[in-house]
């Protein structure tokens, strides 16, 4: 390999991994958003709804934490220097969410083999690791928007991030259970869904406000010219999903359509602008304002390495996935253990 070849590598190999860690981050946050969500409702189910609730997400839930192994792994071996950093400014976050996970795992199985009369505690304790997990990864985005700042505003905003999160999530959870299930339960999904829809909508405006206030770098890419008219339809396409999303959702629970999938598909979106909004926020920062990608990532030949490894298997993650949800497609039914 020539020295040009090794420049162009060492340019477009780092901004690969980016992307390629984006994807898995932004998979990882659509995908196990919903079920943390659905956790999030299950108290508010009867026992039989709740079952089914669980049931709507069993054959996934396992597999789509698959994605956050994947992006951390990517920032593990193609930013090292990135990696060591944020998880030491993000420990204790990390920690509490890793317990919270741990929770929801022990009880997904548990609430089904105990005895009848222990289920609710389990059915509460999932409830209580979802929420945890959700208000975790909230702080931890938080923190990474504004540069790890120590100040109190600093913390300030990322608890609020960590606030609006779950509502977020609750969001997905509802919507997914609009498409997955039928009945009464399906009835409580769209009062949920239009509450945690405008819970979300006051979230997402409410940090997006607060962002390039806590973040003078943030500020000059989003308000900078002409940068402001390139970046005006992520948040003019946002408002208008919301719109939609009501509408989908009011639309189903009146019966004047079929379409079942449109709730969800149309948060997803939501979900997809705001991470774009949040990625072009930070570009070409892995920590903003200290750390390039470039600055960050491992050595040329290193990249070249997991490079291979990672064409592999990003794609065989996307296909079991996709798979996965083709199998399993259709409403929910009761879910078993043998």
């Amino acid at each position: 390999m020539n020295t040009m070849d090794i420049t162009q590598a060492a340019v477009w190999l780092p901004l690969f991994f980016f992307v390629a860690m984006g994807i898995a981050m932004l998979s990882y946050v659509v995908l196990d958003g919903y079920d943390l969500g659905i956790g999030m409702l299950l108290n508010r189910g009867t026992d039989a709804e709740k079952d089914m609730m669980i049931a709507s997400i069993g054959p996934f839930w396992d597999a789509n934490e698959t994605w956050i192994v994947l992006g951390v792994g990517l920032l593990l071996v193609a930013f090292p220097l990135a990696h060591g950093a944020i998880l030491t400014e993000l420990y204790l976050p990390v920690a509490v969410m890793l317990l919270g996970l741990i929770l929801r795992g022990v009880s997904f199985d548990f609430r089904v083999k105990v005895n009848i009369e222990q289920k609710p505690l389990w059915n509460l304790l999932f409830y209580i690791g979802s929420l945890v997990a959700s208000i975790s990864q909230g702080i931890m985005i938080g923190r990474l928007i504004v540069g790890f700042d120590s100040g109190v505003l600093g913390w300030f905003f990322s608890l609020l991030v960590g606030l609006c999160l779950p509502a977020g999530y609750v969001l997905l959870g509802s919507t997914w259970l609009i498409l997955k299930t039928e009945g009464d339960l399906q009835k409580k999904a769209f009062r949920w869904a239009k509450m945690s829809l405008w819970l979300t909508g006051f979230g997402v405006a409410l940090v997006s406000i607060a962002t390039p206030y806590f973040s003078p770098e943030i500020m000059h890419k989003w308000f900078a010219w002409p940068q402001i008219i390139w970046l005006s339809p992520i948040p003019i396409a946002t408002g208008l999903l919301f719109i939609l999303s009501r509408q989908f959702i009011g639309a189903l629970e009146e019966g004047k359509t079929d379409k079942e999938w449109l709730p969800f598909a149309s948060v997803v979106a939501i979900f997809w602008l705001s991470f774009f909004g949040i990625a072009y926020s930070i570009f070409p920062y892995v920590i903003i304002g200290e750390m390039t990608l470039w600055q960050a990532a491992a050595a040329t030949e290193s990249l070249w390495v997991i490079f291979w490894g990672a064409i592999v298997v990003l794609p065989t993650i996307l296909g079991y996935t996709l798979f996965s949800y083709r199998i399993f497609k259709g409403k929910a039914t009761a879910l078993t253990y043998y």
